[in-house]
């Protein structure tokens, strides 16, 4: 990501006044997949609404975003690391894992699906939703038809869906 992306998140981040915790979107009705606790890796995290949800069950999150300005909106949040990080670098290292879950909500890099893979732990829960060309027009941050299950295909997949221009995969790593 460029230093001009970085200042366009950081002014967008700046216009938003509070967020509260808010799950994940395909987790929405289903909390109960998660695991009883441990750590969490939020990926693009922008103002931590799903690390601060993720905090409050119980989990030591590290949060990862490229605006300062999102990941300020952590600061003093019990159980939350903020890592200020451009994911066009791939996944900071200060993040090896092994993480019980790992959340990625609309920010689609294909590069890093493997180190999302690779930072699950055994039996630790993927959660990630992306912008898709189903039902939508085409773009360079769209995923195409199929994409999320080819990526994650090998873990214990419990929901994919794909429509209204989204894609979601939720899967367990056996």
């Amino acid at each position: 990501m460029s230093s001009e992306d970085a200042r366009r998140w950081d002014a967008r981040h700046a216009d938003v006044d509070h967020v509260g915790p808010l799950p994940p979107d395909a987790l929405r009705g289903r909390s109960e997949l998660l695991p009883a606790g441990g750590r969490a890796l939020d990926v693009a995290c922008g103002r931590g609404a799903v690390s601060v949800w993720l905090a409050q069950r119980g989990f030591a999150v590290d949060a990862v975003d490229v605006s300062a300005v999102g990941l300020a909106a952590l600061d003093g949040v019990p159980g939350v690391r903020r890592v200020h990080h451009d994911l066009d670098r791939g996944l900071p290292d200060a993040c090896a894992g092994p993480y019980d879950v790992v959340v990625c909500q609309r920010f689609r890099d294909p590069s890093l699906y493997s180190a999302f893979v690779e930072r699950l732990a055994v039996g630790g829960l993927l959660v990630v939703t992306v912008l898709s060309e189903v039902d939508d027009e085409p773009g360079p941050f769209r995923a195409g038809p199929g994409e999320l299950l080819a990526a994650f295909g090998g873990l214990d997949v419990l929901t994919a869906q794909e429509g209204n221009g989204e894609a979601t995969v939720v899967a367990r790593r056996p």
